[in-house]
């Protein structure tokens, strides 16, 4: 009873009187793009439980602007595939490595240090996973400064930067077979 009694406490203590704790967010609803904006000539289309491109270029924006946050999704893809996941774009309009931080999804780079599971621009990859022809899992954890990417639980990525800060998250499709589900987020 007495730690029952702690434990709540703390958790009151930490969440805030009237404060609910709150739980990930699905940001894929399987059977639409709601709550995305399409830029670029990419084929984006709901598919496979979530979302997913085999032609054009371009991204899946979010309408929404994020700070800091703990990002997770599935993802397939085929070989040739060149996509990613952009985090705290700071201009929805000219998405790129330049005003955002890329989580790159990219076997076949042919500068591997950049491969999947890197921070374009900022951390290559610590390790070399090959992400295509199954599913793999992401995880992208954005806290102040703080970045860490994990690829079917494995850091691939961790950097101190305070570059870009917040703004929406967006998937990238520029070649070959992408597919996204279970996208969701946890705001911190």
């Amino acid at each position: 009873m007495k730690y029952t009694f702690v434990a709540t406490l703390a958790v009151l203590l930490l969440v805030g009187p009237g404060t609910a704790a709150q739980g990930p967010v699905s940001l894929l609803d399987g059977t639409s793009l709601n709550g995305w904006t399409i830029s670029g000539d990419a084929n984006w289309r709901p598919g496979d439980g979530g979302v997913e491109a085999d032609g054009g270029r371009g991204h899946l924006v979010t309408d929404g602007s994020y700070r800091d946050f703990v990002l997770t999704t599935e993802f397939w893809v085929d070989e040739p595939a060149n996509s990613g996941v952009f985090i705290r774009c700071e201009d929805r309009d000219a998405v790129g490595p330049n005003s955002c931080y890329e989580v790159n999804i990219f076997d076949q780079r042919p500068d591997p240090s950049y491969r999947t599971g890197a921070i374009t621009n900022f951390a290559s990859a610590a390790v070399e996973i090959v992400a295509a022809g199954k599913w793999n899992t992401l995880e992208i954890r954005a806290e102040g400064a703080r970045l860490v990417v994990a690829l079917n639980g494995t850091v691939t990525a961790d950097i101190e930067d305070s570059t870009h800060a917040e703004g929406p998250i967006t998937l990238q499709y520029f070649a070959g077979v992408v597919k996204f589900r279970n996208l969701q987020i946890q705001t911190l």
